[in-house]
C-alpha cells in the first residue's frame, strides 16, 4: 500500500508534545516497518523543515535538529515525489480558476503529488478534506483516508 503523508502528519510525528503525536508516529512507524510505502513531495519535505524550525515549540527545534529528524526518520523511508513544471502550472491555474488564495496553493501541491503517486493520503489538514479539496484528492480514483482530522 502506498501512503502520501503531508507536512502536518510529519510535524506531529516529530514533536512529542503535539496533540496528534501518537497517531502520526504510528503512521510513520508503519512506513518505517515497510507496512506501507511512504511518499512525500519535495515541497512537503521543505515545508516540514520550515515548520519544524519556525514554530515556537518548547524547547525550540534548531536547524541541525530538524535536519536530523528528517534525515533519520523520513529520507531513508520515503520516496520523494517531484512535480513537473507543467504540473505546477496546472495546479496554480486550477487554484486561480477556483478563486483560492494564500497558502491553499501549498495544499494543492500536496494534492498534485498525491495524485501523481496514486497514494492513500494521510493528513491533519481540514482544508485538505473540504468539499472542494475532496474532489481534487479523489480524481486519482484512490480513496482518501483521513487518518487524523483536526476539528
Amino acid at each position: 500500500m502506498k501512503a502520501y503523508l503531508d507536512t502536518a502528519v510529519l510535524v506531529a510525528a516529530s514533536v512529542a508534545d503535539h496533540p496528534h503525536h501518537s497517531q502520526s508516529l504510528a503512521i510513520l512507524q508503519m512506513v518505517r516497518k515497510k507496512a506501507m510505502t511512504g511518499h512525500i513531495s519535495g515541497h512537503g519535505l521543505s515545508e516540514t523543515y520550515a515548520v519544524l524550525t519556525r514554530t515556537p515549540f518548547t524547547p525550540p527545534i534548531y536547524p541541525s535538529e530538524a535536519w536530523k529528524l528528517l534525515s533519520m526518520n523520513v529520507l531513508p523511508y520515503f520516496q520523494i515525489v517531484t512535480l513537473t513544471a507543467l504540473m505546477y502550472r496546472e495546479t496554480t491555474q486550477e487554484c486561480a480558476d477556483s478563486g483560492w488564495i494564500g497558502r491553499r496553493i501549498y495544499d494543492a501541491l500536496h494534492c498534485a503529488a498525491r495524485r501523481k503517486q496514486l497514494a492513500i493520503a494521510s493528513t491533519l489538514s481540514t482544508s485538505a478534506i473540504s468539499n472542494s479539496w475532496r474532489r481534487i484528492w479523489q480524481t486519482a480514483s484512490v480513496p482518501l483516508r483521513t487518518c487524523m482530522v483536526v476539528d
